[in-house]
């Protein structure tokens, strides 16, 4: 039996580096050789206080996966090997994945909107993922890269996609100002893709000095600490009445609470963060001002437009990568880093180092 290294949870704090079996694809599957594979703030979640996506109990149903788990769901590599029923990829091909699961008896499939199929599951929660020597995916979740896109840049796109689909989702316009909530990963692309898209004015508020300065430098215009009580005051004075549009990446109340009060008459909030815990809110508020809250899961039919924008140099996210570790360092210079060190921003590990 062949074996190769990978990153596989087992309880909260209890991730690790061990020798597992080499996985092969069914008919439908695509078995992926693993470049580069980066850290999301849901396997931080899994790590510190799992399980939450990852089932324990019983096994997901589109797949049988159940307990121990080799996390990691942004990931680039190159592809090994193909099901027999696999069309349009092959041995070879430079791919990213879209790691998201279509449950193929959901009425949403139909309808395009895959991310609303359940039971929700993810490549690396609800099966074996990318911290490891080979992945195995689904063949609907392989897009193949341009061969001048790094696969640093294409560990990256699924965390791209998320900003990239909240943004669509908030129907900002060119010209629109955007109040960004937390300047982690998912803020800081949601940043890039709102000055790629046009946005006249990009707020973002965090309570790290660090990832502000970091917010600055990829072109946020305004930045204010998190714990600052007149955030909606200032942004009124500057935009006149508010902003078109508030996106929270932090997913607390009070960030929630700071973006509804700065936002316009008629504005529109997007809800990417998961939030761990419930919010209070005034309906009343928001009836009287037309505001509209939206939520979102994940993404839909949008890779291929965000893998162009960054192959183009408009969305440059290799700027936000700030460490590249080895598989072996995941634990100590990976997740205990990114709980520890506010100037981490995006840390991708390195499978072949």
């Amino acid at each position: 039996m062949k074996t190769m290294k990978a990153a596989r949870w087992y309880a909260a704090k209890d991730i690790r580096v061990e020798e597992t079996s080499v996985p092969s694809p069914n008919d439908n599957q695509v078995k992926i050789a693993v470049k580069f594979t980066g850290i999301c703030g849901s396997d931080l979640h899994e790590y510190s206080n799992g399980p939450q996506l990852i089932p324990v109990d019983k096994p997901y149903i589109l797949n049988g996966h159940q307990g121990t788990t080799t996390l990691g769901h942004e990931f680039s590599g190159v592809v090994e090997e193909v099901g027999k029923n696999v069309k349009n990829i092959k041995k070879g091909d430079r791919v990213t994945v879209e790691p998201i699961f279509r449950n193929p008896e959901s009425p949403f499939i139909v309808s395009g909107e895959y991310n609303l199929s359940e039971p929700l599951g993810f490549v690396g929660l609800t099966s074996n993922g990318g911290f490891a020597k080979y992945a195995i995916v689904e063949d609907y979740m392989v897009h193949k890269m341009p061969d001048t896109m790094t696969f640093e840049q294409g560990a990256i796109v699924e965390p791209a996609a998320v900003a990239a689909y909240g943004l669509q989702q908030s129907g900002m316009k060119m010209g629109d100002t955007v109040l960004i909530g937390g300047a982690g990963p998912i803020g800081l692309l949601t940043a890039q893709v709102a000055l790629a898209s046009g946005a006249s004015q990009i707020f973002i508020t965090d309570i790290s000095e660090n990832r502000l300065k970091k917010a600055k430098e990829i072109g946020a215009t305004h930045t204010f600490n998190a714990k600052d009580k007149d955030i909606p005051e200032k942004i009124k004075k500057i935009t006149g009445n508010g902003v078109d549009v508030f996106i929270d990446a932090a997913g607390v109340q009070a960030s929630f609470d700071t973006g509804i009060n700065s936002l316009r008459n008629g504005g529109t909030a997007v809800l990417v963060a998961l939030f761990m815990n419930k919010v209070e809110h005034d309906a009343l508020d928001q009836a009287m001002r037309e505001l509209t809250i939206k939520g979102i899961i994940g993404y839909r039919n949008i890779f291929p437009e965000v893998i162009a924008l960054i192959n183009s140099g408009r969305l440059p996210v290799e700027k936000l990568i700030t460490s590249v570790i080895s598989l072996d360092e995941i634990v100590e210079k990976g997740f205990e880093a990114l709980t520890k060190d506010p100037s981490e921003v995006k840390i991708l590990v390195d499978i072949n180092r």
